[in-house]
Parts: structure tokens; C-alpha cells; sequence
């Protein structure tokens, strides 16, 4: 399928444009920051994903994989779209028709997982009533958030990729993303996107914001150390000897007493 440029906006940008993709995505931007820094500060104890497998674990057992894999994939995904210019891929022997196919139908494939994990995730937090009763304000912030950033990407990729005319976002979108991050912002390159683009964009920004508050500050908390750490080697405890006592009682021979 052949992605049909779209070519950016008209260089004078309003006030909205300004506030939408450069006063909100900074602030988003500075709140991840100063959030994760006050948070590892105020409460490492928290600093987890508050399993619930005690409570129930068979929709877990496959919400969780299977989301947490389609997570992986759509953030590789938006790594390679968002921040490597479409130059790089084209250097590396990579051509546009190419690219475009394989991201659209990997990201079909990993947005149906993730979307499939976190449906199952919540439906299990609603329908186990003990699980509901433990889900805490943060959560009731993060999985409709979440849910929506999700939804709203797959929309945006199936209407103007899988069904549509073909979109290229690294046109508009892409351009936008970078701007932010070497502080040369761009607002009139996503000024011109399609609308599913833009609200996908800003749900991902007000998820950021939300990141430092929820239990999505797991994710950095990965044990990767575990993968390279040696291996603890378990041994039976070996029977002590036994010495006869005078009594003809048998007698540990490390002389230990047993507790009372």
C-alpha cells in the first residue's frame, strides 16, 4: 500500500496550534520529569505494579502476556517511526513501500495483542469483585487513559492505512515529535494531520503526564540485572551425625539445641 504524503500546514501557526502541540506537550513533558523524581523520592515502596495474582490469576495468565508483548512491539513501532527519519530507513536499503507495509500490518498485529491483554485485564478487574474493590484512584485514571491511547492509535492506523487511501505520518506527525525533543518545536507539521492522529497524540501526551502517578513506574524497574546475575546453586541440607549418648540416647554431634 503506498502512503500518500500529506504536505504541512501553512507556516503561521495560531494560538491554539501553539497550545496544543508545544505549550501542552512541554508541560506533559516537565510533569514526567518532576513526577518521577518526587516519586522515587516520596514513595519506593510503591514503586510497583501492585500485583493482584493472589486474588485471581486465570485472567491474568493471558491478559498479561499477551498485553504486556504488545506493549513491547507498539513501543518499538513508535520508536522507529516517530524518531528515525524516514532518510535513515530509506539509507539502509529500507524503501518507503516496504516500510509502510511491514509497520502497518506489525502494528496490526501488536495493537490486536495489546489491545486483546488489556481488554482481558479489565474486564478482570471489573468482574472479580475483590480486585475492584482494591483498584485504587490511580488506576481508575490509568485504564481508561491507557484504554483510549490504544484505541485511538489503532483507529487512526486502521481508517487511513489498512482501509483508507494510505497516510504518511512521518511527514507530519514524525516531524512534530522530533521538533519537541532537540527544542526546535514544529506545531504546524501535526497542525495538518489527520484528527484520529492529533487526539492520539495528545491522549499519548496526557498518558505521559499520568505516568509518574500510576503503576506504570514499574516499567522502569525491569529486573534486566536478573538475566546477567549468576546462578544460586541449592543444596540439601545434609542429616548431622549422631554420637549414642551415655543415656543411649542418639546425640547431634554439632552439639545444636533444639528450639523451645
Amino acid at each position: 500500500m503506498n502512503a500518500v504524503p500529506t504536505p504541512l500546514a501553512a507556516t503561521s501557526t495560531s494560538g491554539a496550534d501553539l497550545l496544543l502541540w508545544v505549550s501542552i506537550p512541554y508541560i506533559c513533558l516537565a510533569v514526567f520529569i518532576v513526577g518521577h523524581v518526587w516519586r522515587y523520592r516520596q514513595d519506593q515502596f510503591g514503586w510497583t505494579s501492585h500485583t493482584s495474582q493472589l486474588l485471581e490469576h486465570r485472567w491474568l495468565r493471558w491478559g498479561s502476556p499477551l498485553f504486556h508483548l504488545g506493549a513491547f512491539m507498539v513501543i518499538g513501532g513508535h520508536v522507529v517511526g516517530l524518531a528515525v527519519p524516514a532518510s535513515w530507513t530509506e539509507a539502509a536499503g529500507i524503501s518507503e513501500h516496504a516500510y509502510h507495509t511491514t509497520a502497518v500490518w506489525a502494528g496490526s498485529v501488536a495493537g490486536v495483542a495489546m489491545v486483546t491483554g488489556l481488554g482481558m485485564l479489565c474486564a478482570r478487574r471489573l468482574l472479580t469483585r475483590r480486585i475492584r474493590l482494591g483498584t485504587d484512584r490511580s488506576d481508575k485514571l490509568l485504564f481508561p487513559l491507557l484504554s483510549a491511547t490504544v484505541l485511538l492509535g489503532i483507529t487512526a492506523t486502521a481508517a487511513h492505512n489498512v482501509f483508507g487511501p494510505g497516510y504518511d505520518y512521518r511527514t507530519t506527525v514524525s516531524v512534530w515529535f522530533r521538533g519537541l525533543f532537540v527544542l526546535q518545536p514544529q506545531p504546524e507539521a501535526i497542525a495538518g494531520a489527520p484528527l484520529l492522529f492529533q487526539l492520539h497524540a495528545l491522549s499519548a501526551c496526557l498518558l505521559f503526564a499520568a505516568w509518574p502517578f500510576t503503576r506504570l513506574v514499574h516499567v522502569w524497574s525491569a529486573p534486566i540485572g536478573y538475566l546477567a546475575r549468576p546462578y544460586l546453586v541449592y543444596r540439601r541440607r545434609a542429616t548431622p551425625a549422631t554420637a549414642p549418648t551415655a543415656g543411649g540416647r542418639p546425640r547431634s554431634s554439632s552439639g545444636s539445641r533444639r528450639a523451645a
